[in-house]
């Protein structure tokens, strides 16, 4: 990770954690740092044995809920692409993205298509409506999955 993304995301976070009365424990920023390590999206469970791989003393409640606390100060976004799992992937400075998902093999393909947008933002402006965000989920099957 650059150090100088390190830095940045730390002190968001210091900063969450300190106008929200949270604890600033060395455990929180350690999730913090393999977090932004990390490529792509991962499950609580993914990071929690990449966590005790490393030998890191967290336990799974400390996780979720500093997962819950990221969330809240967005620097990771919560997916549920398939199931009832949830995925996470890195937000800060992440370029807005929509995703295709393989239903077979459960591949995640990211895209960005600037016409998406453009249609968005014309949609809110004939309803007088002021974009936040958008998700887009477009479900099939791979190239892969497609070939079986």
């Amino acid at each position: 990770m650059n150090s100088n993304i390190q830095e940045k995301v730390a002190e968001i976070f210091t900063e969450y954690l300190k106008k929200n009365n949270f604890r600033r424990t060395p455990e929180r920023y350690k999730i913090l740092e393999e977090i932004y390590h990390f490529e792509g999206h991962f499950t609580v469970e993914e990071l929690f044995i990449l966590i005790n791989q490393k030998n890191y003393m967290i336990s799974r409640a400390t996780l979720y809920n500093t997962i819950d606390l990221l969330d809240k100060c967005n620097l990771v976004k919560k997916h549920q692409f398939r199931d009832k799992t949830s995925l996470y992937e890195k937000a800060y400075l992440s370029t807005n993205h929509d995703h295709l998902i393989c239903e077979k093999c459960g591949k995640i393909f990211e895209f960005c298509d600037p016409r998406l947008y453009e249609i968005i933002n014309d949609i809110a402006s004939q309803n007088n409506f002021k974009v936040k965000s958008h998700e887009l989920y477009i479900k099939g099957l791979c190239h892969k999955c497609k070939k079986k």
